[in-house]
């Protein structure tokens, strides 16, 4: 009771006290030093699950154990999930990117820490996934609680979202810049003075309590040494399209396998399936079991060798033949395992899965490219800037792919190879799939929020508050003297005439019988359905409000009816279209 009192009292001080630009830099602050301590915490946590692990398993020697540890630790997840979260995790990223287009930026409260016991449950056991999107739900579903319990306009709530995602991101990769960048780029937060300043101090307070407290040796480090070779840029140029290609090959399959499991109707046989297929390409494939970043590591550091230990592959490495097929095989079924994994009900993010295929797809281009006689090319380069390369591409965000590989090579000596790869990765991926994976589905209901300020203003209205239902709706066979009757009852110049099944049929404007309204002689001699008229089309309530300004532009109207399969429910007028579009506008604006 002592605690609430003075928890109380906080908020009263920070409510009087403070104007609201300190308290969103006080909030930032707050938001860094808890994603960075969460960010920890999960690192730490899977590290030493799957040590755990891993230790059980080398007492029995057997390999057939990966196929229970991955579908073990999927089943624990689901448990977790159905019994005590009791609600729907879904994909991270697009959970925030839905919440800021179609919710006002409302995350529930339990998002701030569910993710991080699922994702352990899952990578700590083998799941092919990563933990970044976990991590950065729980950022901004933070800074959504605490917006909202301040009672912040829908502007410092996405700030403020946008704070626990890049917090999240510097804090898990140790890179203040990439957190920030991905908040805009990948959130598509609206670029400002007063948003930049808040997502800063949240990124730097994040990645200075990683580097206090997290341990080395559980993130992905690789500092580059030498220098930039301009003679490479066209080789540079062939990975970025040849990374493009693999990364629509990601998403491509990604969402076909995904629609395959959305259609398993019983959790229990979904993890069954997930399970076993995950653990099936783990025994031929070890390197898949968990995130990948140590095999990146060996990747990196020239042990080659190693990742093909336990494998049917193991020892060919020396047969480059059989070791590049080995490697295109793994490119192949990396996004199976990772959508397996999430698919039987796993919880984990595309990031590490992405950074994986990466590398893989920069070592396989160097190998290629020195096996022509004039061309050398640098493999470690290469594997850096095939991570930037897919995650341009699979993510559509090429500056946070070349901010985060550069933040992590700890400097900008491949700086210029990276903005080459990871440009043409976008453009050639772009091509073929205008939506990144995070995007592509809220993308095709409209739903999608972007930088361009009008269409996001579309997006964020809600069509159900602009339904006007108070119109006095009147029957095809009522005469002109009932109509009359229901003219003056009403304050609108316009009638939907429906039947008894609520079905609209047409409308009758005042104007258009303003010239008989007052002959009394025609009033039992001319009826509605002589005077109704269709209405020039009709809205439906799945559209988006894009579609619904071209339809009263097409139409040059004012009112337009809501029907839903020929059923009215009311009618939109331009009017408070453009009334909820200024106050939105206010509210998204710069303060």
């Amino acid at each position: 009771m002592q605690t609430h009192h003075i928890f109380a009292r906080f908020i009263t001080l920070l409510s009087k006290r403070l104007n609201h630009r300190q308290q969103m830099y006080l909030f930032s602050l707050i938001i860094g030093l808890v994603s960075g301590l969460a960010a920890v915490l999960l690192k730490n946590a899977v590290h030493f699950t799957h040590q755990l692990v891993m230790r059980y398993g080398n007492l029995f020697q057997i390999n057939f154990l990966y196929l229970a540890f991955p579908m073990l630790g999927i089943f624990l997840t689901v448990l977790y999930v159905r019994y005590f979260v009791k609600d729907e995790m879904g994909h991270g990223i697009t959970k925030i990117l839905y919440s800021l287009s179609k919710k006002g930026g409302f995350l529930r409260p339990h998002n701030s820490y569910s993710s991080i016991i699922a994702s352990t449950l899952t990578v700590g056991f083998g799941g092919s996934v990563g933990l970044e999107s976990p991590i950065v739900v729980t950022g901004s579903a933070m800074g959504s609680n605490l917006g909202r319990l301040f009672g912040m306009n829908y502007k410092s709530i996405s700030t403020l979202i946008g704070c626990g995602a890049a917090g999240a991101i510097a804090g898990i990769f140790k890179a203040p810049v990439a957190g920030v960048v991905f908040a805009l780029e990948v959130l598509m937060l609206d670029i400002s003075v007063s948003s930049i300043i808040p997502l800063l101090i949240s990124a730097v307070t994040s990645a200075s309590i990683s580097y206090l407290f997290l341990d080395p040796g559980v993130s992905l480090n690789y500092p580059v040494h030498g220098s930039f070779n301009l003679a490479n840029i066209p080789w540079y140029i062939v990975l970025g399209i040849f990374a493009g290609f693999v990364s629509f090959y990601f998403t491509w399959i990604t969402v076909r396998i995904e629609s395959v499991f959305s259609k398993i109707r019983k959790p229990g046989v979904r993890v069954m399936t997930g399970g076993l297929v995950l653990g099936a390409l783990i025994l031929f494939f070890p390197l898949l079991y968990g995130e990948g970043y140590d095999i990146l590591n060996i990747f990196l550091e020239g042990d080659v060798q190693e990742i093909a230990v336990g494998s049917l592959f193991s020892g060919q490495t020396g047969n480059l033949p059989v070791f590049m097929t080995f490697v295109v095989l793994v490119l192949l079924f990396k996004p199976v395992a990772m959508t397996a994994t999430t698919g039987g009900g796993g919880v984990g993010g595309i990031f590490a899965p992405t950074m994986f295929m990466g590398g893989f797809t920069g070592y396989f281009g160097s190998r290629m490219l020195n096996m022509v006689s004039f061309i050398h090319v640098p493999e470690k380069n290469f594997i850096l800037a095939g991570m930037a390369g897919l995650m341009a591409g699979v993510m559509h965000a090429p500056l946070f792919a070349i901010f985060l590989i550069a933040e992590i090579t700890g400097g900008y000596v491949l700086f210029i190879p990276l903005m080459i790869t990871s440009t043409v990765s976008f453009i050639t991926n772009h091509y073929f799939s205008p939506h990144s994976i995070y995007t592509h589905r809220i993308a095709q209901r409209g739903e999608l929020l972007t930088h361009n300020k009008d269409k996001a203003i579309l997006t964020l209205l809600e069509m159900d508050k602009l339904i006007e239902r108070d119109f006095v709706a009147v029957s095809p066979e009522d005469s002109l003297g009932k109509l009359v009757k229901s003219i003056s009852r009403s304050k609108r110049n316009l009638f939907p005439v429906l039947t008894g099944h609520n079905m609209l049929v047409g409308v009758v404007l005042l104007d258009s019988i303003r010239h008989i309204i007052f002959n009394t002689d025609m009033y039992n001699r001319v009826f509605v359905r002589d005077l109704m008229q269709p209405p020039p089309t009709h809205i439906s309530p799945g559209d988006s409000m894009e579609s619904v300004m071209k339809k009263f532009e097409d139409n040059e109207a004012w009112n337009l009816p809501v029907v839903n399969n020929g059923e009215y429910i009311g009618f939109l007028s331009k009017s408070k279209l453009f009334s909820y579009y200024r106050k939105w506008l206010i509210e998204i604006s710069d303060e």
